[in-house]
């Protein structure tokens, strides 16, 4: 039976990705009350706070001084990547339970240190990678955890764009982000292929960076014209990824790219029972009775078995399952263990695109 305890949210970081998927799917749950709001822009966070916040919401600038609110319970990062650790951080130390945008942090150094506050804290952290909360990924998983894929052995993890280079905010700017398509949704997609796979050792990495289209004036893009000043990140980025037990996966992101197939946070996975990918929905490929089959899953005919709610949208069921997870103490399905693997394997491929040489674990 879910708990019908209040839990009070504030929201640190007032942009886009908090108006547009964490404060819609908070706002919907009975269980929340959002009630305060941080934002070095002023009026951004009250405009999220006239919009999406209770009737006594408070709104500050510092972090810090929304933290000493002693009756917050549950803080949400949708900063900057350079600023996800200091927040998470402080929030645990606090005694706040966090749930921190993707990527976990801009270096591994950072959510190394994320991660220790929460196991010193005893406080829940969870990344906000909302693409395992997806109806073909869960489906997918499902599928997988009951062992119809046998021991998968390759991955491709797939975040392309064609010409989709993000102009608003600080995307471009490395000293705020770490980098450009390969941290912001290559990770999404790394994130999606290690989860579905259950692992998370790897040994090596080869890396590679582009910045080849970046310096275009007027160049055609999704989101209009960037100014090529300012994009001192990489265009495109691709890693080759050997894990302890042979298992190897291909990480493939760019915002900028000729090529005619795109798309993003998807999968490619082959097992020794089955293979499945997410191309154009989700299909299993395999053999049986010596004959070839391939099977397209209607994920429309109903809700995923195990979670309530068909039509929920990812966002929500994100949303749900965090704050169910900290209302029942469950783990929640994004350990932070994990998204420090992520982080590790990102930053392993821009300093391998770097040097030239491979990355070893130890």
């Amino acid at each position: 039976m879910t708990s019908t305890k209040q839990l009070k949210v504030a929201i640190i970081g007032c942009g886009g990705i908090a108006v547009g998927k964490h404060l819609p799917s908070l706002s919907k749950l009975p269980q929340v009350e959002i009630t305060a709001f941080c934002d070095i822009d002023e009026q951004r966070a009250r405009d999220a706070a006239d919009k999406f916040g209770s009737k006594d919401a408070k709104v500050y600038t510092d972090y810090r001084e929304l933290l000493l609110d002693q009756s917050i319970d549950v803080v949400h990062i949708c900063t900057p990547n350079n600023e996800h650790a200091d927040a998470a951080v402080a929030a645990l130390e606090a005694g706040k339970h966090v749930m921190c945008e993707k990527p976990m942090a801009k270096t591994s150094e950072q959510a190394k240190q994320m991660l220790d506050a929460a196991k010193r804290t005893g406080k829940k952290l969870s990344i906000a990678y909302q693409n395992r909360f997806r109806s073909d990924s869960l489906y997918l998983k499902q599928l997988i955890d009951n062992g119809e894929l046998g021991d998968i052995y390759f991955g491709k993890a797939l975040a392309l764009r064609r010409r989709a280079v993000p102009t608003w905010g600080v995307f471009l700017n490395k000293e705020l982000q770490g980098g450009g398509p390969l941290i912001d949704i290559g990770t999404h997609a790394l994130d999606l292929t290690l989860w579905l796979m259950n692992n998370y050792k790897p040994k090596s990495v080869m890396g590679s960076a582009f910045y080849k289209l970046s310096n275009r004036k007027n160049a055609a893009n999704a989101f209009g014209p960037w100014d090529p000043e300012k994009f001192n990140v990489e265009d495109s980025a691709f890693g080759f990824i050997t894990m302890e037990n042979g298992a190897t996966i291909i990480l493939e992101s760019s915002w900028a790219l000729n090529v005619a197939e795109f798309g993003e946070a998807r999968t490619i996975l082959a097992g020794t029972e089955a293979g499945a990918d997410m191309q154009d929905g989700l299909r299993i490929n395999g053999e049986k009775f010596s004959r070839l089959y391939e099977t397209k899953i209607d994920l429309n005919a109903g809700g995923v078995a195990f979670f309530s709610g068909g039509v929920e949208s990812d966002a929500d069921r994100e949303a749900r399952l965090w704050i169910e997870a900290i209302l029942e103490d469950k783990e929640p399905l994004v350990k932070p263990e994990q998204a420090f693997v992520v982080t590790q394997i990102l930053e392993a491929i821009y300093k391998s695109a770097e040097t030239g040489k491979a990355v070893y674990f130890d």
